[in-house]
């Protein structure tokens, strides 16, 4: 899927519930974590795998249940202990569709079965070509996708960071 499809993916369930349940729209931090977790894999995974060569392929590890379930779980219990239970939740939410969007296929009947991609590194994943479909002439769009994964990620810790700091003071 297409980053912008992965959002929509997450961001529409969860604006509804907001919009019935609070008869508002979510909130800019709801939506900009949702975005964020609905990207989370692909910004961890696709570098790794097709710039450093560190993973067999751009849909393992983020992509791995055995990796996603507990990185939800830690999302959750820190939206539980920061008091935003609502944007922890969002963001495990976002983060574990995007894994049902990758694998919609292999889940739907008529013969249902989990993806060895969402079993690595217990199960080999499928394999894939080197170079993805997506990388476009002389891998510029990888390229792009590798400054704006670090750019994502290195904001996301930089506020992390600070706001572990400022509920420790308190």
């Amino acid at each position: 899927m297409l980053p912008i499809e992965h959002f929509l993916v997450a961001v529409l369930p969860i604006t509804a519930y907001v919009i019935v349940r609070d008869r508002q729209l979510p909130p800019p931090k709801l939506v900009g974590l949702t975005f964020v977790g609905s990207q989370f894999p692909d910004l961890v995974d696709k570098p790794l795998a097709h710039v450093l060569h560190v993973l067999p392929s751009g849909r393992v590890f983020m992509h791995s249940l055995p990796f996603a379930l507990p990185i939800a779980a830690v999302a959750i219990a820190y939206g539980w202990w920061t008091d935003r239970p609502r944007l922890g939740t969002g963001f495990a939410f976002a983060y574990l569709s995007h894994l049902v969007a990758d694998n919609y296929r292999t889940l739907r009947p008529p013969d249902p079965h989990i993806s060895p991609d969402l079993l690595w590194p217990f199960r080999q994943p499928i394999t894939r070509p080197p170079i993805p479909y997506w990388a476009g002439p002389g891998s510029i769009n990888l390229a792009l996708w590798t400054a704006f994964s670090i750019t994502v990620l290195a904001i996301c810790t930089y506020l992390l960071i600070c706001d572990v700091q400022t509920h420790y003071r308190q």
